[in-house]
């Protein structure tokens, strides 16, 4: 037992190490953009690349290095070994564990050399979030990849922060910018719909309302009343709107319809074709308009499928329709070209719900909190059940989609 623990903590002591080394980086990466005596040796780095990740010019790429990666890595290396320093001190039977992040860091600081050097080979070695060509997924949920980085360069330079792990931004909230974003709301005139496009707006978004009402949306801003630019539509002609999706970089799927108790085959279909058919369809006309590696970057679709997914709602129909969306949710984002959230939420108070017990005004800011974490599965309830149901049935659906279709 003793040999069993003590290999535990040694392991425990190396990752920590590494893990120290990583957040090291990531904030003097986070200091390099505030911080002017830093910035002036950073904005090297982003003087490097055209939008396609090429370099625009060999001598500024090795140039950038030394004056941006190797200064890091060595900031990496000597905080490395203040902890193998500690380490020593207050454990010497383990201390050797401790380095394990000081090398870590001379492997980036070694590269960095490489690459300011100009060593043939070594940038596709040694720097792979920065190599050109097609992405081939969606920026990464804990692990950073090219299409995540490549917001840092293109879509804002004070996100996405992280060099290797997503942690530090999912801590600051700089894991997902709005700023700047095109963003449509669907059930806009609803009471979600309208906090949405308030605090979205509020976080420098462009808010687009698509509703089935025919007045302008207006939000009510500093006690003054601003229209929102709003496109009519109806449901079973969601084709209509294609034109609109094409420049949009965040769709929320946030419409839906409670027919409550009622059960008759009026009920059935309007539920299905309302929760069901018309997010899915909206769904993939906005996935068929991600082409580039810009949108694969930038573009996002979050899914409001209600915390009905794993909970009662007290309206059969309601929780069928809601349900089988969030299956074929869960089964599209598989292979979705671009990431795909589901809002889980509890009951807040509206028009569909009058009885719930949150504020939509609340719900919606938290969905915003957690997006900007990048939380991919947004759990909005009262409910404690639901955030321990909701995961497991998430992985175990997911995994049987994975396995069992293609």
């Amino acid at each position: 037992m003793f040999m069993v623990n003590f290999w535990l903590a040694i392991g425990v002591l190396g990752l920590g190490s590494i893990l120290w080394v990583e957040l090291v980086r990531d904030f003097y990466h986070l200091l390099s953009h505030h911080w002017k005596p830093l910035y002036r040796l950073h904005v090297w780095h982003h003087r490097v690349f055209r939008q396609d990740l090429t370099a625009v010019s060999d001598t500024i790429y090795r140039q950038a290095h030394w004056r941006n990666d190797v200064p890091e890595a060595l900031v990496m290396l000597m905080l490395g070994l203040v902890l193998w320093w500690l380490a020593y001190t207050w454990t010497p039977d383990m201390h050797w564990a401790a380095l394990a992040g000081s090398v870590y860091s001379m492997v980036f600081l070694f590269g960095a050399i490489a690459r300011g050097y100009g060593i043939k080979g070594a940038d596709k070695l040694t720097d792979g979030t920065h190599l050109p060509g097609p992405f081939l997924c969606p920026p990464s949920g804990w692990m950073v990849n090219r299409s995540y980085h490549w917001r840092h360069h293109f879509d804002n330079q004070k996100a996405y922060y992280g060099g290797t792990l997503t942690l530090v931004d999912k801590l600051m909230g700089t894991a997902l910018s709005l700023q700047g974003k095109t963003i449509a709301v669907t059930g806009a005139s609803g009471t979600l719909g309208q906090s949405l496009l308030y605090h979205l707006q509020q976080r420098g978004a462009k808010v687009i309302a698509l509703t089935s009402q025919e007045q302008t949306v207006t939000l009510s801003v500093n006690g003054e009343s601003l229209p929102v630019k709003t496109f009519t539509w109806q449901v079973s002609k969601e084709s209509e709107l294609a034109p609109h999706l094409e420049n949009l970089d965040i769709l929320i799927l946030n419409h839906g319809i409670n027919v409550h108790q009622e059960r008759t085959a009026d009920a059935i279909a309007k539920s299905y074709e309302v929760n069901t058919l018309s997010s899915w369809r909206l769904l993939e006309m906005f996935l068929s308009t991600v082409r580039t590696n810009q949108d694969i970057a930038r573009k996002e679709v979050w899914v409001n499928t209600s915390e009905a997914e794993v909970s009662p709602a007290f309206s059969p129909l309601y929780e069928l329709s809601k349900r089988t969306l969030g299956d074929l949710v869960t089964l599209r984002r598989l292979d979705a070209p671009c990431v795909v959230r589901k809002l889980i939420l509890g009951p807040f108070k509206s028009n569909l719900n009058p009885i719930g017990v949150m504020s939509a005004d609340w719900v919606a800011q938290q969905i915003l909190n957690l997006a900007t974490r990048d939380v991919r599965n947004i759990i909005v309830t009262i409910n404690p059940i639901t955030y321990l149901a909701f995961p497991v049935k998430e992985f175990f659906v997911s995994l049987y989609y994975r396995l069992f279709s293609h």
